[in-house]
């Protein structure tokens, strides 16, 4: 018996597969083939295949495309007299059918027949050029399309229950390549990935709901979601025992913490969101944005929390994320230095501050030196630490200069992997005294927080920065301060800002560590010169 998939891309098994390659005779047998046993009258076939055809060159297309379906599949079951066609009833089966059958007793077995049996959309690929025939196959797609989605919310649901996540991890994935706009299913798959201790991907599983659902519907995720993500958060700086299960909190339970952020999100002057937060009380302190932030990952990470938690205590900390990374849109056109210190611009007036403390790091130190000659009447004071007036590409060293451009180019290639192996080398050069925990958190960072592309984009722009010339102009008091030992910017570029910039004053730190960590000597010495800064000048 000659058996037909029509679920996915056509195709006909009689001892063996068949090739048809005619469009139209395929569009025929299957929809023949979708009534077995009803026969159709022939001029309501050939309307439906050529109707821009006349009456007579449409009978006339259809009674050759019979013929040479006979003469190629002599034993197709059709039924054939002067005015109706059709396929004889129990002569061909089809995938459909057999889909139909498996849902009518939906036990476990059965769905997970079906799931198998729904490779795609019903004659996906098929193009018949009769919007006839579109009209008719519409309807039937999204008829089966709604059947195979609650076939596979139901086959999901037997699968948690039973505990086969890897399963169930494959058939979530299926929902959302089919309706990516399931955020019921997103939030399966995020727990999903949890249990098996993957906390990175369940977290970029929150990336992938909450860009989607900006870009179809202009919408942000919804407060289950968002307070699902938040708990994994806090899960990731809780070391758990190695025979402690991975438990989660059902969706809608509140959570308190001794510090909280409020995030707004701000327009660019060309419509970028770019996403702020404000955390602590009292006078403002403002920082750049740096590689890498994202206000919520930072806000609970072992790596950034003790210096939100230290600049929160006498200040209200704004904290926002460069456009093309974090909770601020990654999709944009123009991402450069401008825009850099446009964004900060725009942070600022939408925070409504007048005069403030400018805190930069890295790359940051550089946008905080523009913004403060661009507007000296609002900087009281600047801060600069691990940072540098020009950027890798403008080194004198070609050894260097190589390593970078080769770290930048394998960006593209590792930087969305699972393995953290290629990140981990970023991680070295950023924190090299990092324990295990710290490290972790950082190589999920980076994978979290952007994409390969913007990575790789990042990395370019920032070599190319130079802000040399605007040394001189700087004219707020400021505090430059820079590792001895640092991988990632070299010593002597901390020693360069502060030389260029008129009465600034320079405090080296006995650390490796790009980023200072807690528990490092430094760390204490950094807090106790920045805030003795801050509060000797008014």
């Amino acid at each position: 018996m000659p058996r037909l998939s029509l679920l996915g891309p056509f195709s006909i098994e009689r001892d063996g597969p068949v090739v048809l390659r005619n469009k139209k005779a395929q569009a025929l047998v299957a929809y023949l083939a979708m009534a077995p046993g009803v026969v159709h009258a022939r001029e309501r076939l050939a309307t439906l295949l050529w109707p821009d055809s006349s009456e007579e060159a449409a009978r006339q297309s259809l009674r050759q495309c019979v013929s040479a379906l006979r003469r190629e599949l002599a034993d197709l079951p059709l039924s054939v007299d002067h005015d109706l066609l059709g396929f004889e009833a129990g002569r061909i089966a089809t995938d459909v059918d057999e889909f139909k059958a498996a849902l009518i007793d939906p036990s476990l077995s059965n769905l997970r027949r079906a799931a198998a049996l729904y490779r795609g959309d019903l004659l996906e690929g098929l193009n018949a050029r009769s919007d006839l025939f579109d009209e008719w196959l519409l309807g039937e797609r999204t008829r089966l399309r709604s059947a195979a989605i609650s076939a596979l919310h139901a086959l999901l649901r037997e699968l948690q229950g039973a505990g086969a996540r890897e399963e169930a991890i494959a058939v979530a994935l299926r929902l959302l390549a089919i309706d990516p706009l399931q955020e019921d299913v997103d939030r399966v798959l995020m727990r999903l990935y949890f249990e098996q201790g993957q906390t990175a991907l369940a977290l970029r599983q929150y990336k992938r709901c909450e860009a989607i659902l900006r870009q179809e519907l202009n919408v942000e995720p919804d407060q289950n979601t968002k307070a699902l993500y938040r708990e994994l958060l806090r899960h990731r700086t809780r070391p758990r025992a190695v025979d402690e299960p991975a438990t989660l909190s059902q969706p809608g339970r509140a959570f308190d913490k001794p510090l909280r952020q409020r995030i707004n999100i701000c327009l660019a002057p060309d419509g970028v969101r770019i996403a702020y937060a404000l955390a602590g009380t009292g006078p403002p302190l403002v920082k750049a944005a740096n590689w890498l932030n994202h206000l919520e990952f930072d806000f609970e990470s072992p790596v950034w929390r003790h210096w939100i938690e230290a600049f929160t205590h006498d200040h209200t900390f704004v904290r926002y994320d460069e456009r093309g990374t974090g909770l601020s849109d990654w999709d944009v056109f123009d991402i450069s230095f401008d825009a850099f210190v446009r964004d900060l611009e725009t942070v600022v007036d939408a925070a409504g501050l007048e005069r403030f403390p400018l805190l930069g790091l890295s790359q940051g130190c550089a946008i905080s030196i523009a913004y403060a000659v661009k507007h000296p009447e609002r900087v009281s004071h600047l801060v600069l630490y691990g940072g540098y007036a020009r950027g890798w590409a403008h080194q004198d060293d070609p050894a260097e200069l190589a390593r970078r451009n080769a770290l930048s180019t394998l960006i593209l290639e590792g930087w969305g992997q699972e393995n953290p192996v290629f990140r981990q080398i970023f991680t070295s050069l950023f924190i090299p005294d990092a324990n295990p925990e710290q490290t972790r958190w950082f190589n999920d960072l980076q994978r979290i927080t952007t994409s390969p592309q913007n990575a790789h984009r990042l990395s370019r722009i920032f070599g190319d920065i130079d802000v040399r010339a605007l040394l001189k102009d700087v004219n707020v008091p400021t505090l430059v301060l820079h590792a001895r030992n640092d991988a990632r910017v070299p010593f002597t570029q901390g020693q360069e800002l502060a030389a260029g910039i008129n009465g600034a004053r320079f405090v080296p730190l006995e650390s490796g560590n790009h980023v200072l960590l807690s528990t490092e000597p430094a760390w204490p010495v950094f807090l106790r010169e920045v805030k003795a800064f801050l509060t000797s000048i008014k």
